[in-house]
C-alpha cells in the first residue's frame, strides 16, 4: 500500500514525488512517457539558464527517486475505489494507494472514466481539465489534481509548483498537520 499514487512524471508529477517521498510517504510515480514538456526548450524556468524539456522531464524523475519514489514506466487504464483507498491498473501491474494524484498534462481520458469531474479549460487550447478546489481536491475524496490537467499554466515553473503545492496539501493531511519542507544550509 503507497501513501501517494503520483500519475504522471511531467513537472507536475515529479515535483509532487519529490515533496511526498522527502517527507518519507510511500511513493510510486507512474509515468507513459507522453509528456508535452519534452517538445520543450526551458529559458523562463528559475534557477535554470536554459534546458531541454527532455532533460528537465529526467532530472526531475531521478531527483523523485533519489528521495525515495519508486518510478514505472507504465500507462495507468483504470482506477477504483477500494476499502482503504484506490487500486490503480496499469496496462500489466496494480498498486494500492491512499491517495491518488493525477499530474497528466493535458490528458483527461483517465479522469473522466473514473468519475472526475471536469470543466472547460481556461488556458489556450487546452479545452477540458479537472475541476479542483484550491488545494487541489477532486469531487473523490482522496483524489487530487495537479498542473496543466487542474487549470493552471501549462509554464514548467506554474506547474512543478502547482505539484509541490498539491504534494504538500496531501502530506498535511497524512500527518494532521501543516508540513513544511525547509532545507538549510550546512555551515
Amino acid at each position: 500500500m503507497y501513501d501517494v499514487a503520483i500519475i504522471g512524471a511531467g513537472p507536475a508529477g515529479a515535483s509532487a514525488a519529490i515533496f511526498t517521498a522527502k517527507a518519507g510517504k510511500k511513493t510510486v510515480l507512474i509515468d507513459n512517457d507522453k509528456s508535452m514538456t519534452k517538445r520543450a526548450w526551458v529559458e523562463n524556468h528559475y534557477g535554470v539558464m536554459e534546458i531541454t524539456g527532455p532533460d528537465l522531464v529526467e532530472t526531475g524523475k531521478k531527483q523523485a527517486v533519489k528521495l525515495g519514489a519508486e518510478l514505472v514506466n507504465a500507462q495507468v487504464v483504470n482506477i477504483t475505489k477500494i476499502e482503504a483507498g484506490f487500486l490503480i491498473q496499469t496496462d500489466d501491474a496494480a498498486f494500492e494507494t491512499k491517495h491518488v494524484i493525477l499530474a497528466t498534462g493535458i490528458a483527461t481520458e483517465l479522469a473522466e472514466k473514473v468519475g472526475v469531474k471536469t470543466k472547460a479549460g481556461t488556458e489556450p487550447r487546452i479545452k477540458t481539465i479537472i475541476d479542483v478546489d484550491a488545494s487541489g481536491r477532486t469531487n473523490i475524496d482522496g483524489i487530487w489534481a495537479a498542473g496543466t490537467v487542474a487549470g493552471v499554466s501549462v509554464h514548467t515553473i506554474i506547474t512543478a509548483g502547482d505539484g509541490a503545492k498539491v504534494a504538500i496539501n496531501i502530506i498535511s493531511e497524512l500527518n494532521g498537520e501543516r508540513y513544511v519542507d525547509h532545507d538549510v544550509l550546512k555551515a
